[in-house]
């Protein structure tokens, strides 16, 4: 085989292969390898602690969520939700903006509801959107006063801000077992 050699051909710089050109060749392209793989590497970490921080930042929220509605504070629950917010609720109409979100939640908790427990059982990320699948428990109270618990599946379509803070952008829910 013919190879340009460093200093060893002819004229024009062509000539037989050398042992330590091969060895040379070798090495480089170890080191390009290596460099490719370690690159790969650092790039799937880096989006895999992206969706890991996005999971972590939804589920602290939720748990600010069930805090808030369990003690009453519509007002902060309605502060977890976008500006333009929607809420879809099972045979209810739509509620749109934070006012409109925080007026339903406050209906809920003046209506009895309580003891709400949330879980997320999926949340992918994509840029400032995230979708999370989740489940609950809500006690709601029947006609005579009694306490039932519902069970339940969600999915809420979250949007992170300017400030970086995940706040519920499109909510719905319908009851039944999430699994």
């Amino acid at each position: 085989m013919i190879w340009p050699l460093r200093g060893r051909g002819g004229a024009l710089g062509m000539g037989t292969i050398h042992p330590l050109d091969i060895t040379q060749r070798e090495d480089e392209m170890r080191l390009v390898k290596s460099f490719a793989f370690a690159a790969v590497l650092l790039l799937s970490s880096a989006l895999s602690v992206a969706a890991q921080s996005a999971r972590e930042d939804i589920e602290a929220a939720l748990t600010k969520f069930t805090d808030a509605f369990n003690s009453g504070n519509a007002a902060a629950v309605g502060q977890m939700y976008t500006e333009d917010a929607a809420v879809l609720p099972p045979d209810g109409k739509r509620v749109d903006g934070r006012k409109g979100v925080e007026e339903f939640w406050q209906g809920a908790i003046k209506g009895g509801m309580k003891n709400l427990t949330l879980k997320a059982l999926e949340v992918e990320e994509s840029a400032n959107l995230a979708y999370e699948v989740g489940a609950f428990t809500l006690d709601v109270p029947s006609k005579d006063g009694a306490l039932s618990t519902v069970a339940g599946k969600y999915i809420v379509v979250w949007k992170k801000g300017d400030d970086g803070t995940w706040r519920l952008h499109r909510d719905i829910w319908n009851l039944g077992a999430a699994q």
